[in-house]
């Protein structure tokens, strides 16, 4: 039985203020909501939750801001408002680098330090690279399986995922349009219950995302892709076959019945 998200909850169950680059320059102060969904079914039989998130692209007293979601986070746990803490996985879906003042939008540098914030805090940490994500300094393991063209299998998930974004391969964080689809197909060639991707794939008219990469999954089945890099009002897309999860700028907690 695949993993299926019946339902988002409309009201955020918290949220975290950060400052975040504005548009043109400058910096301003935006506000991170954190969702609840729910699935069809149970997650496993060690797991009660799947934390997903990308484009955490901010800064928290001075630290990235996915440091201080990983933390918030498990705060909740601890005040018993999400499952326990390591009861739960984390997919990380790119982009979670910030420049330290927060004033311009971009640039490129090392995230390592939310993923081992994540990885401290929570289960394990799955995930791939946005393309402002300097990885290099990822201590794979265990624990922690940062993927581009693989897959991993986690507490009896199968879980794929291809990182970075279509685009010049000369320039940080891109790769050749047909690499990088051909990158998608053989992993999603494969059995899987959730493909993370940064690119992700279209909605409807207003989710943008690649057409390309929508038929790929559709055609395969997937039966949930996790994706940021653009952002939707509206978290979730149905396909013919599957569901999108965007969650740029944006965590979602899916969780199962209880």
């Amino acid at each position: 039985m695949t993993i299926r998200i019946d339902s988002i909850d409309d009201c955020s169950l918290s949220e975290l203020r950060y400052m975040n680059a504005r548009s043109g320059g400058g910096t301003e102060v935006s506000r991170l909501e954190i969702h609840r969904a729910h699935a069809n079914r149970r997650l496993g039989d060690q797991l009660d939750g799947l934390i997903c998130c990308s484009d955490l692209q901010g800064i928290v007293s001075g630290e990235l801001l996915g440091v201080a979601v990983a933390r918030h986070l498990a705060e909740l746990a601890d005040e018993r408002v999400l499952p326990p803490a390591m009861r739960m996985g984390v997919l990380l879906a790119g982009d979670l680098y910030s420049v330290p003042a927060a004033n311009k939008r971009g640039g490129y540098g090392d995230v390592a330090p939310v993923w081992r914030e994540f990885a401290q805090r929570f289960a394990w940490v799955a995930g791939v690279a946005g393309n402002h994500d300097d990885v290099t300094g990822i201590e794979v393991g265990a624990d922690v399986h940062l993927l581009d063209g693989d897959l991993a299998a986690i507490d009896g998930l199968r879980i794929g995922g291809v990182g970075r974004v279509i685009g010049n391969p000369n320039k940080l964080g891109r790769r050749d349009e047909d690499e990088h689809l051909e990158m998608i197909a053989d992993v999603i060639a494969e059995p899987c219950d959730v493909v993370v991707l940064h690119e992700g794939p279209s909605g409807d008219d207003a989710q943008p995302g690649n057409a390309i990469i929508r038929e790929l999954v559709e055609d395969a089945g997937v039966p949930l892709t996790v994706c940021g890099h653009c952002h939707w009002r509206r978290p979730l897309a149905e396909l013919q076959r599957g569901q999108v999860l965007n969650v740029d700028a944006r965590v979602v907690v899916l969780v199962g019945p209880a």
